[in-house]
């Protein structure tokens, strides 16, 4: 039987997770239940990553920071996140980098490489 667990990272900045989660092809909500193996099991969350298959993804406030929680069985959440949420926490770390270059009027340049890591060069304009 599965359940629901949390992933050990920290989220501060929401607009970045937001871009993150446009930058995989997934839908980000504000409010709403996390789809889990069972009824039981489901939470409700201050944000929700809906994946495309049966289960989501949560967003949830803990203090002054939000915590992502979602239940693994079966492989779903992991084929559209990523081990461990592997590749949403990439895109939410090339989101961050990209938002303080911005705000301080650098350009960008990203770059995918063919082994799915991100190259980014940052370039003041």
């Amino acid at each position: 039987m599965s359940h629901t667990s949390r992933i050990e990272t920290i989220i501060t900045n929401i607009p970045a997770l937001e871009r993150a989660v446009k930058e995989l092809k997934l839908t980000f909500v504000k409010g709403g239940v996390v789809r889990a193996y069972s009824k039981a099991q489901e939470i409700h969350a201050d944000y929700v990553i809906q994946l495309k298959g049966p289960y989501d993804v949560g967003v949830v406030k803990v203090e002054k920071k939000y915590e992502l929680r979602t239940d693994w069985w079966g492989g779903h959440v992991e084929k559209e996140i990523g081990k461990n949420a592997g590749r949403l926490l990439q895109e939410y770390q090339i989101a961050v980098a990209v938002m303080v270059a911005q705000s301080q009027g650098h350009t960008i340049i990203k770059q995918k490489l063919p082994n799915g890591a991100i190259k980014m060069r940052i370039q003041q304009s």
